[in-house]
């Protein structure tokens, strides 16, 4: 009847308002959540804190002469860490054009109707499990299968067009190029679920326009959709360049761990990580001060990127959902 208040099912209805109950869970959760996003700062800033206070006798011995030598000698009292510099960013961005390629691949091949929705499951999962591989056994099978399954290649590369750079020494043990490429085998998994989220983000209505103006797929993948969710696609690159600067364990093991700036692929290197891995055990007094002033530099450089990383893929989140 007109004026009685609508009565409600056990499936559905007019919302009711909370219990006192509910109203004090709701309080709680809510609370606790601040509370432990206050903790992850706290932590982030502790961590931050103890490792300058570590580093500092070192800055102030070594100065911003630190970045820029080349020589790591304990005996001599000698620590600049540039080739380790060097080694770090190479070996990411390396890894990062090889995993960005691939990964964007896979997300267009997992989002655009390739496959049935069944089948998108299973290879998503399997890219998923990829990140579950621990560092080291990516190591390991680095060292007894990557390195011979490219060292032919390598010493055919250096021999033909050893006067490029890229080429000019051959592939003797572990180098730059097997550690970039495994590199890129453990960042892929993360540049391609961003991927596949951000071309899923793309409006509905944004398809069906151009397909309506008669495009191919392939039209509308590579002309539309790509470059709608291009920001977003970038900050997926970043934030796997985070994820490839911070590694060790695998880089520790393929890199070769050899203090010098070169551009060669099959030369080895050495990156920041595995410097700090490796020389930690057996370090004295002043280069455990050295290697901690290394470890701040390397803290702040992916700190700097994967917050690049993450405000690109927020604004761009915001973009395409309000244009949806």
């Amino acid at each position: 009847m007109a004026g009685e208040p609508a009565k409600t099912g056990n499936h559905g209805g007019i919302a009711r308002a909370p219990a006192a109950g509910e109203r004090i869970a709701d309080r709680l959760f809510r609370g606790g959540t601040r509370v432990l996003t206050w903790l992850v700062v706290l932590l982030s800033a502790y961590i931050v804190w103890e490792i300058g206070g570590s580093a500092l006798p070192a800055i102030r011995e070594y100065g911003l002469g630190f970045l820029i030598g080349t020589e790591w000698d304990p005996n001599a009292g000698k620590f600049g860490v540039l080739p380790q510099i060097w080694g770090t960013v190479y070996s990411s961005f390396l890894a990062l054009l090889m995993a960005g390629t691939v990964g964007l691949v896979i997300a267009i091949f997992l989002t655009q109707g390739f496959l049935p929705a069944k089948l998108e499951t299973a290879f998503r999962s399997i890219v998923e499990l990829l990140a579950a591989v621990p560092s080291v056994v990516y190591g390991l099978w680095g060292i007894h299968v990557v390195i011979p399954l490219l060292r032919p290649a390598a010493d055919w590369l250096h021999a033909e067009l050893g006067w490029v750079p890229f080429f000019g020494t051959t592939l003797s043990g572990p180098g730059m190029f097997p550690a970039a490429l495994v590199l890129a085998i453990m960042v892929l998994p993360t540049v391609a679920a961003i991927s596949q989220d951000a071309l899923r983000a793309v409006p509905h209505k944004m398809r069906e326009a151009v397909y309506g103006m008669g495009a191919t797929r392939w039209q509308a993948i590579l002309k539309v959709i790509v470059p709608a969710a291009s920001s977003s696609i970038f900050g997926a690159m970043v934030l796997g360049l985070g994820r490839a600067l911070g590694e060790t364990m695998a880089l520790a093991m393929l890199v070769g761990n050899s203090n010098q700036i070169t551009l060669s692929l099959f030369s080895p290197a050495n990156t920041l990580a595995a410097s700090l891995a490796l020389n930690f055990p057996e370090a004295g007094v002043v280069e455990a001060g050295a290697l901690m002033y290394a470890a701040l530099v390397l803290l702040a450089i992916t700190l700097i990127v994967n917050v690049i990383g993450a405000s690109i893929v927020a604004r761009s989140t915001r973009r395409l959902e309000g244009q949806a």
